[in-house]
């Protein structure tokens, strides 16, 4: 026969409840060892390695989840951090992705002004090299 374990006012084990506690905190400051660390429940269980359905019977302990992250978001410092850095990498491939274009128009108009050196030289030496023999066309009697 099996002891009843012992539900604690959170709803579940003491040890769940730690478990659960101490999860939250590793996901809070951005320290997880079983999750990529973003701030979901479904992580929140996995961290803590306790079932989606134990989780949930502990109405206190998220409660405390959702109250801290109404107040502080969803986001952690790394993902913050990440954020502002892809923002950063955006605005600067946006300014190069800009000079490139204007880069290649300068190198369309400079194709386009040799091409038409090209053609004019073209046809001064032609002009120059064409030896031109005048033949006088007799006058109808």
């Amino acid at each position: 026969m099996t002891t009843p374990s012992r539900v604690t006012s959170d709803g579940v084990s003491p040890q769940t409840a730690r478990s659960l506690r101490a999860a939250m905190q590793r996901l809070f400051t951005g320290k997880p060892q079983r999750t990529d660390g973003r701030l979901t429940k479904e992580n929140l269980w996995r961290e803590a390695q306790v079932s989606r359905a134990t989780m949930n019977r502990a109405q206190p302990i998220l409660a405390e989840w959702d109250a801290h992250i109404a107040e502080r978001g969803k986001t952690t410092a790394g993902e913050a951090r990440r954020d502002a850095e892809i923002t950063r990498l955006r605005k600067k491939l946006a300014a190069k992705t800009q000079e490139c274009t204007q880069l290649a128009m300068k190198l369309k108009a400079a194709a386009t002004a040799i091409a038409a050196l090209h053609h004019d030289k073209a046809l001064r030496a032609e002009l120059t090299n064409r030896s031109g023999t005048v033949v006088p066309i007799a006058r109808r009697p």
